[in-house]
């Protein structure tokens, strides 16, 4: 089977691609392809993320595990396409370059049958150019009920002093 994607920049302008790739393909492979897409050199670091119908990113799937001691981190080249993006969790967030922070909604379109003799993966639509830089990112929390200037009514009777080791 084949899977039609859009991958789209974290913009306020519209500049997305429409890729297909075959659902057996790892995610490296996927990676490659939406970096020669949009024009990336492709040397730099970066992860897809699960994520839900509302694009709360959920479980990281890297390039490269970068632990000393070896994690529990799924990798790009041990995970296919087909075990990630399905109908039901037709979404994923991908991140390129974590010095930039490039970050892309990937949305599942379709899914058909392969075609013979027609290469994959293919690059069916591009819209918009690249900027040089990518978008600001606003890092920003989501609403606690949990108050920090609340918490200690003095902060002199800490003794910090006292108890530093």
């Amino acid at each position: 089977m084949v899977y039609k994607i859009r991958i789209i920049l974290d913009a306020e302008e519209d500049i997305f691609r429409d890729l297909e790739i075959e659902a057996h393909n790892t995610l490296e492979e996927f990676h490659n392809a939406i970096t020669q897409a949009f024009g990336f050199l492709g040397n730099e670091m970066a992860s897809f993320y699960t994520c839900d119908e509302n694009w709360k990113q959920d479980e990281e799937i890297s390039l490269f595990d970068m632990s000393e001691t070896g994690s529990d981190l799924r990798l790009m080249n041990e995970t296919f396409l087909e075990d990630v993006l399905t109908e039901d969790s037709p979404k994923m967030i991908y991140v390129y370059d974590f010095l930039n922070m490039w970050t892309f909604f990937v949305e599942l379109a379709d899914i058909v049958e392969k075609e013979d003799g027609r290469p994959y993966p293919n690059v069916l639509f591009g819209f918009g150019e690249l900027p040089e830089s990518p978008p600001e990112r606003k890092f920003e929390s989501e609403n606690s009920a949990f108050d920090f200037d609340d918490t200690f009514e003095n902060y002199d009777d800490l003794d910090f002093d006292e108890n530093w080791n």
